[in-house]
C-alpha cells in the first residue's frame, strides 16, 4: 500500500496537490483516493471500487478505445485556450461558477474554448451545484450563445435540477445528484436530468456503475475523480463496458498532474484513450511517495474506512 502525493498544474477543486493510495492485488493495481474533505462513511464506496479493481477485475470490454473531453479549470481565457489546444480533444468541459469569480469570467473562458474548437467542437460546462435555479437559468441564457452540449450539475439538489431542466433548452447532466445521493434513481423519478455522469470510485466500482446505468435509463458520461492513470483505467473500463457511449467521457484528466506514477500515462491521442490495465513504474512511484506524516494520515484513514466497510458489507 503506497501513499502518493502529486502536484497539479492548476488549482482544481480548491487543491494544488492530489493525494491517494495505490496497491496491487491478484487482478491488478488499484487506486483509493477520496478527497480529504470527505467523511469516512462517504469513503466506503471508494474502497469498494479499489477492492474490485485489485481482487475482482472488470467486466469484458465491448470497445478498444473511448472518446474523452479535455477539462478546463476556472482559469483565465489564455490558459484555457492553451489547455484545449494541447489536448487534441474535440470536446471540452469547462468549469464555471467558481467562488470569487463572475459570470463575465465564465463567458470569457467559454468563449476562448469555443474559439479554439470551432463550430464543430463540443463545449460542456460544469457548475458543481453552485447556482440557484434563477442563477442557473440566467447564466445558461448567456452561456448558450457558445452552443453548449450540456450543463453538468447546475444546482445542488435534485429538485432544483428538475426546475432548471424545465426552464432551459440546454441539456442537464446530473453528477453529484447521483454519486452523493442516498437514492441515485431520484434523478430519474423527478425527470431531473437528460444525462447521467458516473464516476467509478465514488459509486463503488465498475459493476455498481453499470447497474445504475441500466436502472436510470439515461445516456451516460463516464468521468474521473481526478485520479492517476491507475484510477483512470477503472473509468476507461466502465466506458468500455457500456452498451452505448454517445458522449465523450471526462477521463482526460491525467494531464492536470505535474508528474505521474506510470511510464506511459493514460493521455488522450486524437481525443481517444486506449482500454488497458496500468502498472506503476517503480522509480516514478518512489518519486511520488508522500511524506511520512502524510502516509500516517492516510493509513489511519484507511483503517477507519476498512472497519466501516466491514460492518456494512
Amino acid at each position: 500500500m503506497i501513499t502518493y502525493s502529486l502536484g497539479l498544474r492548476n488549482r482544481f477543486r480548491g487543491i494544488t496537490v492530489r493525494e491517494g493510495m495505490l496497491f496491487e492485488g491478484p487482478a491488478g493495481w488499484a487506486e483509493w483516493s477520496p478527497f480529504l474533505d470527505y467523511d469516512d462513511a462517504t469513503c466506503v464506496s471508494w474502497l469498494r471500487a479499489a477492492h474490485e479493481a485489485a481482487y475482482e477485475g472488470w467486466p469484458e470490454a465491448v470497445r478498444t478505445a473511448v472518446p474523452v473531453n479535455c477539462t478546463v479549470p476556472a482559469v483565465g481565457p489564455e490558459i484555457a485556450r492553451q489547455l484545449v489546444e494541447r489536448s487534441g480533444c474535440r470536446t471540452a468541459k469547462v468549469k464555471v461558477a467558481e467562488p470569487g469569480q463572475t459570470l463575465a469570467d465564465d463567458l470569457n473562458r467559454v468563449e476562448a474554448v469555443r474559439d479554439v474548437l470551432g463550430p464543430d467542437g463540443r463545449v460542456r460546462i460544469d457548475a458543481n451545484g453552485a447556482w440557484s435555479v434563477d442563477e442557473a437559468v440566467a447564466a445558461l441564457k448567456e452561456l448558450d450563445r457558445f452552443d453548449l452540449e450540456y450543463v453538468e450539475q447546475p444546482c445542488a439538489s435534485v429538485e432544483d435540477l428538475a426546475a432548471v431542466r424545465r426552464r432551459t433548452d440546454v441539456l442537464v447532466a446530473a453528477d453529484e445528484s447521483i454519486r452523493r445521493a442516498e437514492d441515485p434513481l431520484r434523478v430519474r423519478e423527478l425527470e431531473a436530468a437528460d444525462i447521467a455522469v458516473l464516476k467509478v470510485q465514488p459509486i463503488g466500482g465498475v459493476r455498481a456503475c453499470l447497474e445504475i446505468a441500466e436502472q436510470i435509463g439515461l445516456p451516460v458520461v463516464v468521468s474521473s475523480a481526478l485520479e492517476t492513470s491507475v484510477g483512470i483505467a477503472a473509468g476507461v473500463a466502465l466506458a468500455a463496458a457500456l452498451p452505448e457511449l454517445p458522449y465523450a467521457c471526462g477521463l482526460g484528466t491525467v494531464s492536470m498532474f505535474t508528474s505521474e506514477v506510470v511510464a506511459e500515462p493514460l493521455l488522450p491521442v486524437h481525443g481517444m484513450l486506449p482500454v488497458r490495465r496500468i502498472s506503476p513504474d517503480p522509480s516514478r512511484l518512489e518519486a511520488a511517495t508522500a511524506s511520512a506524516e502524510t502516509r500516517a494520515v492516510w493509513e489511519a484513514r484507511l483503517a477507519r474506512v476498512q472497519e466501516l466497510k466491514g460492518s456494512t458489507g
